[in-house]
């Protein structure tokens, strides 16, 4: 959600913060920060709005120094304002901090404050931390002398119930004093300069080497380094780690967007997730995960948003390939039902950002009920692999865009993978049929790429372009691809605000048949699979009542496209992979009907790329 970016060194923070807040618009936010020590003091500016208002502003007014700290916000308690706005300074302006997560008991600690002569600016929880933080910094004076910040913040924590991340300087104290629980954060280390974000692609300019914090973990940056401790004071070790991605591969590489990029880059993030896994000339499934498919009697399938939909793919694969029952929840909702779980239930979690907290709330909830745990994820060192069992990690790199779409068609991807090796493993499939299936996987990167080709990329955009201006849209499919229609409703809400509604094909009798009439633009996912003759039926349902019906089919299906007022080929595929090829012409229509209406598509309004707050 929010985004933080923390320097010390001999450049000039402001750069380094401005150009580190950049990479994380991404992220999600509502307004912009620095704090900056300058030899007499730490000079803070904030503004409201996209990070160009603060870039005007410190243009006309630079701030000189070479340690300060910098964060976009999201707001969760108080208005999108210059005030609620990190970072929050105590009222001598000394200390300064800027937090991420909630303080779940701040109202009874400002109460205490407040009592105790604390005078607050803003309406935000995160401020607490400053005033409380102020206090225990006095505590730890002795003699009149300097006291001891990680001391403070320390002793702080301590009172405080929530998730942070919190990164804290001090006027007397060249260092920056970071904390988490929940939150992420990750340092990167320099030479005689250290940095510190909450996610890589902030630091990529600077270095690749990268120490992921973990739960707990409070650290001090200096120039000539960085120490870690626990909350109880103990000193803690972490690796220092290498990072493979370089700073091109945040940036938008000549496409317009990063969510076109990112969508163009799905052939090659999916060879990225699935080979060197899929073996079809033995059969053989390599996920490299020390489960035993034998183990366990069920599957719970947990996860948020796209993830979610990713999950309900996974579980017609798996029920279908390794006949094993399967149950997807919604994560938000997994562990207020009081979920029955045992030891022989494997859970799996579904994470871009292996930080969401609804799942990583949910996942810890499935531990306590005794399940085995697997994650599909994409972020190394997030805060789920350091609590799962095993990783399933899907390698598709960074995705800036908010609407999720290379790692959309990567978890599917991975989910195809375990549904093979559960499939494999358990005997659910004849020979023949598994070499069938691992070839038609392996085929998929190839597949995408056709599906990208120019000519049916431009196809896609003239037919979102007639529709563009539709007041809603509903999105059918069936089977494996039911899914996949809700995947494609959610993308257009997402980023061109357009209400829309996915529903597996043959629920649409039972109600949203009731919406069709003329103006109404129906998508139907109709590809090549064993109930395609059912969807057909569908389709004349809604023609029946004058809808506007885009069709998807598979390449060469020209008898069903005289029931479509306009048709979107896409190439053959295997029914059991086709969500993944059938998906992409589905970004693709969102996309351009959203850049035809002059959305912003990187960063729509309102949403987040990871949320690390319920």
């Amino acid at each position: 959600m929010c985004g933080i970016v923390g320097y010390i060194g001999t450049r000039s923070a402001q750069d380094v913060l401005m150009s580190g807040l950049a990479k994380l618009e991404y992220r999600g936010y509502d307004s912009a920060g620095v704090a900056i020590m300058d030899g007499q003091g730490i000079q803070v500016r904030k503004k409201a709005g996209k990070l160009a208002n603060l870039s005007s502003e410190l243009e006309g007014a630079p701030l000189p120094g070479t340690l300060g700290i910098g964060h976009t916000r999201w707001a969760t308690h108080g208005l999108p304002n210059d005030t609620n706005a990190h970072p929050h300074a105590t009222e001598d302006g000394r200390l300064v901090i800027i937090h991420n997560g909630i303080i779940e008991n701040y109202l009874t600690l400002k109460a205490s404050l407040v009592a105790r002569g604390h005078v607050f600016k803003s309406e935000t929880d995160s401020e607490v931390l400053a005033h409380l933080i102020e206090e225990k910094y006095e505590q730890t004076l002795v003699g009149g002398q300097v006291g001891k910040l990680s001391e403070a913040v320390r002793l702080a924590l301590g009172e405080v119930r929530g998730a942070y991340g919190i990164v804290v300087t001090h006027v007397d104290h060249r260092e920056i004093v970071a904390a988490r629980t929940v939150s992420p954060l990750v340092m990167g280390v320099g030479q005689g300069e250290m940095f510190l974000a909450s996610d890589v692609p902030a630091l990529l300019p600077y270095t690749r080497q990268m120490v992921f914090l973990h739960d707990g973990d409070l650290v001090v940056l200096s120039d000539d380094g960085f120490s870690i401790t626990d909350l109880a004071g103990n000193a803690v070790t972490r690796e220092i780690d290498q990072i493979d991605w370089d700073a091109e591969a945040a940036e938008k590489g000549g496409y317009d967007t990063y969510m076109l990029k990112e969508i163009f880059e799905q052939p090659v993030a999916l060879t990225n997730t699935l080979m060197g896994r899929l073996h079809d000339e033995t059969g053989e499934v390599n996920l490299d995960i020390g489960l035993d498919p034998g183990s366990f009697k069920r599957i719970s399938i947990i996860a948020c948003g796209t993830a979610y939909y990713a999950g309900l793919v996974g579980e017609y694969l798996i029920e279908q390939l390794a006949r094993i029952p399967v149950e997807v929840d919604v994560a938000s909702e997994y562990r207020y039902r009081n979920p029955l779980v045992s030891g022989d239930t494997l859970a799996i979690v579904i994470s871009q950002s292996g930080e969401t907290i609804d799942t990583l709330e949910a996942l810890r909830e499935a531990k306590r009920g005794g399940a085995r745990t697997l994650g599909v994820i994409n972020a190394k060192g997030s805060s789920m692999t350091r609590e799962l069992d095993d990783t399933l990690y899907i390698h598709a790199g960074p995705e800036i865009g908010v609407a999720s779409t290379k790692a959309y068609t990567s978890m599917v991807g991975a989910m195809l993978m375990l549904a093979l090796w559960l499939a494999r493993a358990r005997g659910t499939q004849s020979e023949a049929q598994a070499r069938e299936l691992l070839h038609a996987a392996r085929a998929l990167p190839r597949l995408v790429e056709e599906a990208l080709a120019p000519e049916r990329v431009e196809r896609i955009k003239q037919v979102a372009e007639k529709y563009a201006h539709a007041r809603d849209y509903l999105f059918l499919g069936r089977g494996v691809n039911a899914p996949t229609a809700l995947e494609g409703a959610l993308k257009l809400k997402e980023i061109s605000y357009i209400h829309a509604e996915g529903y597996a094909a043959g629920e649409m009798k039972h109600g949203p048949i009731a919406l069709i009439d003329a103006q109404l633009p129906v998508v139907v996912v109709a590809t090549e699979s064993r109930l395609l003759e059912k969807t057909i039926s569908n389709v004349q349902e809604v023609r029946a009542r004058a809808g506007k019906v885009i069709l998807l089919l598979s390449d060469g299906d020209t008898e069903n496209a005289q029931h479509a007022d306009d048709v979107i080929y896409v190439p053959r595929s295997h029914e059991m992979v086709s969500p993944i090829v059938n998906v992409v012409a589905l970004q693709l229509l969102s996309y351009f009907t959203a850049t035809a209406l002059g959305k912003d598509v990187d960063k729509p309004r309102n949403l987040a790329k990871s949320v690390t707050v319920e």
